[in-house]
C-alpha cells in the first residue's frame, strides 16, 4: 500500500530531534581511503574501471583532480581554494559501478556526493560543507541516450545534458521534442528531480510530468525501476529534489509533438520607451498565463553601466509552437502593447530554437547541443526565486527598477505560468507550483573573482528579496527547489540547519507535499545515508 495520507505540517516538529546526520566520519582503517574504496569497488563489481579513466584525486594529480571537478561546476563560488573539495573523485563506467558506491561507502563509513550535470546553485552536490570526509561521484560518463519514435518515448541516462537529449531526438524526428529545462548543459539526471521547467511548460507541463520509468540505485545498492521502487518513490524522485531517495541512473520520457516550423523572437525595451511599464503590465496581466498554451514569453531584466551612468532593459524572449503568420495574429488581438512586427520574428525547426532560447549568438549550429558548454561564461552568483500569483501594481515596477538599478551586476527572468502548468494538479508530482501563479521570478546577481567585495552582491540580493515580499506569494512564500537557495530556513545566529529550519525551506519548495515526502524519505533511507544541507529530512518514531 502506497504511503499517500497527508499529516499537518508542522506535526512532525515535535518528535526526536534526530533528522539531520551532521557528523564527522571516521573511515574504518588507516590505509588511505581511496585504496580502501577501490578494494572494496573490485569486491563488488564484475565491470572493470581503469584507474586512470575513473580515480581523481588531489595529491596525485593536481590538475586533472581540479578540471573534473570544475568540468560541470557553473558557480565559481564552489570552487574557490576556501571550499571544501571531496577527497577524491570517482566517475563510473557502469550501473554497477554505482551499485557498488553506495555499497562501499557504507561499508567504509564515507559520506558520498554525486551530481549528473552540476549547475546546483549553492554546490550541494559537489561541495559538503557538513561532512568531512567526503567523496565525489560524477555521472557524466553516464550519457546513453535511445530514442523510441514508434512509441513516442525515451531512455537518457544520468549524464547526458538535456542539449544532448534535444538533439538526439531531432536526429530521429523533426516533429518531437521534450519539454525540459532551457539552460541546455543541464546534466538531465538532477534536472528532472526538481521538475524540469523550459519553454514548451505551458504546452505540456514539466519534464518531471512526462517521466514514464525511472532506473535508480537505492540506499542498499539495488538497481530499481518503477515497479520495483513502487508508486510513492516514483512520484518522489520526480520533483522532490535530488539526493533524498536514491542515484537516478536514467530517466524514461514521454516525447511530445512539436510543429516542423516554430516561431521565435526578442524584443527588448528601455524603461523609457515602457513610460508607465505599460508593456510590462499588460504581460502580467495577460500574456504571462492568458494567451495561448503554445506561446511562451519570458521577461529578461538587466543593467548596463555606461559613461558612469546605468539602465535597466527588459527584453521578451519567446517561443511561439507554430508560424509566424498565426503568432503575429495572437500578438495582434492579446499583446499589441509589445508592437511585435513581422521583422522581429524567425521561423525555425524545433531543435534550433533550443540553441537560440539557451542564449547562444544568432547562427549558432545545433551540434553545440552535443558539448554541454553553456552560452555564459562560468562566474560567482547568488540566485533566489519567488512565485506571483497577481500582477505586481505600476508602484512595486517602480521600487523593483530602482533596487534592480543599484545593482552592479544583475539579472532578473520572469517565467510564465498558466496552460497546462494550471490544470495539473499540485499533488501530481512533489513540484507544487500550479493553478494560481501567473509567473516565477528568478533573481541573479554575479561578479567576477577579481571582485574583493562579494559580500555586497549578496547583500544586495537579499535586500530586493526583502522589498519584493508583499508583491509574491505567502504563507508560504514559494521557492523553486531547483534554484537551491540557503538563505531559506539558516539559522541566523549560527549558519546551521536545523529541522525546524528545514519545516520553513521545504514548505516554500513543496507546500503540502512535504508531508508525504518526508514519510517516503523515513520508509527508504530510515538512516539518512543519501543527505545534503537541504534534503529531505526524516520522520522518526
Amino acid at each position: 500500500m502506497g504511503i499517500s495520507k497527508p499529516f499537518p505540517v508542522f506535526s512532525f516538529l515535535l518528535i526526536l530531534p534526530l533528522y539531520f546526520l551532521f557528523y564527522t566520519i571516521t573511515p574504518t582503517s588507516s590505509a588511505p581511503m581511496q585504496d580502501q574504496f577501490i578494494t572494496c569497488l573490485h569486491e563488488n563489481t564484475n565491470v572493470s574501471f581503469p584507474l586512470g579513466e575513473t580515480f581523481f584525486d588531489p595529491v596525485k594529480n593536481v590538475s586533472m583532480f581540479s578540471q573534473v571537478l570544475e568540468s560541470t561546476s557553473q558557480n565559481l563560488r564552489f570552487l574557490s581554494k576556501t571550499m571544501p573539495k571531496p577527497e577524491f573523485i570517482f566517475k563510473p563506467l557502469h550501473e554497477s559501478h554505482v551499485q557498488a558506491s553506495v555499497i562501499c561507502s557504507k561499508k567504509l563509513g564515507i559520506h558520498l556526493r554525486f551530481r549528473s550535470g552540476g549547475h546546483d546553485y549553492e554546490g550541494l552536490s559537489y561541495v559538503s560543507e557538513m561532512e568531512k570526509p567526503f567523496i565525489l561521484m560524477d555521472l557524466s560518463k553516464l550519457r546513453e541516450i535511445d530514442i523510441n519514435i514508434e512509441d513516442n518515448s525515451a531512455w537518457a541516462q544520468a549524464g547526458a545534458t538535456v542539449g544532448e537529449l534535444y538533439y538526439r531526438i531531432a536526429e530521429k524526428s523533426s516533429v518531437h521534442g521534450f519539454p525540459a529545462g532551457l539552460c541546455t548543459s543541464l546534466g538531465i539526471g538532477g534536472h528532472i528531480t526538481g521538475g524540469a521547467y523550459g519553454s514548451m511548460m505551458r504546452k505540456y507541463g514539466l519534464g518531471g510530468d512526462n517521466v514514464l520509468d525511472a532506473k535508480m540505485v537505492d540506499v542498499n545498492g539495488k538497481l530499481l525501476d518503477r515497479a520495483s521502487m513502487g508508486e510513492d518513490t516514483f512520484w518522489a524522485i520526480r520533483g522532490g529534489g535530488g539526493a533524498s531517495f536514491g542515484i537516478i541512473l536514467a530517466w524514461k520520457i514521454k516525447l511530445v509533438q512539436v510543429p516542423e516550423t516554430v516561431t521565435v523572437f526578442t524584443v527588448t525595451k528601455t524603461l523609457e520607451q515602457d513610460l508607465g511599464n505599460k508593456i510590462l503590465s499588460k504581460w502580467q496581466a495577460v500574456a504571462a498565463d492568458k494567451l495561448v498554451e503554445e506561446l511562451f514569453i519570458r521577461v529578461l531584466f538587466s543593467v548596463a553601466a555606461n559613461n558612469g551612468s546605468k539602465s535597466a532593459t527588459t527584453s521578451y524572449n519567446a517561443l511561439f509552437l507554430g508560424g509566424k503568420d498565426a503568432l503575429l495574429n495572437v500578438m495582434k488581438k492579446g499583446f499589441p502593447e509589445l508592437g511585435l512586427t513581422s521583422s522581429d520574428c524567425v521561423e525555425m525547426s524545433w531543435i534550433e530554437s533550443t540553441v537560440y532560447i539557451s542564449g547562444f549568438p544568432s547562427r549558432t549550429p545545433t551540434t553545440v547541443l552535443l558539448q554541454g558548454k553553456s552560452p555564459n561564461p562560468k562566474i560567482n552568483f547568488k540566485a533566489k526565486s519567488d512565485f506571483v500569483k497577481n500582477p505586481i501594481p505600476v508602484s512595486g515596477l517602480i521600487g523593483m527598477f530602482k533596487k534592480l538599478l543599484e545593482a552592479d551586476s544583475a539579472l532578473m527572468i520572469w517565467n510564465p505560468y498558466g496552460g497546462m502548468m494550471a490544470e495539473i494538479p499540485e499533488s501530481q508530482i512533489p513540484f507544487p507550483h500550479r493553478k494560481g501563479v501567473i509567473f516565477k521570478i528568478q533573481y541573479v546577481t554575479a561578479w567576477p573573482n577579481s571582485d574583493k567585495r562579494p559580500s555586497r552582491h549578496i547583500n544586495w540580493i537579499r535586500d530586493m528579496y526583502g522589498y519584493m515580499m508583499p508583491y509574491v506569494s505567502s504563507n508560504p512564500r514559494q521557492a523553486f527547489v531547483n534554484y537551491r537557495d540557503l538563505d531559506l530556513g539558516r539559522n541566523k545566529k549560527n549558519g546551521k540547519m536545523s529541522f525546524k529550519q528545514a519545516q520553513v525551506w521545504g514548505a516554500k519548495y513543496f507546500k503540502d507535499n512535504l508531508n508525504r515526502l518526508v514519510m517516503i524519505k523515513s520508509k527508504v533511507d530510515p538512516e539518512n545515508f543519501f543527505r545534503h544541507e537541504q534534503s529531505i529530512p526524516l520522520l522518526l518514531v
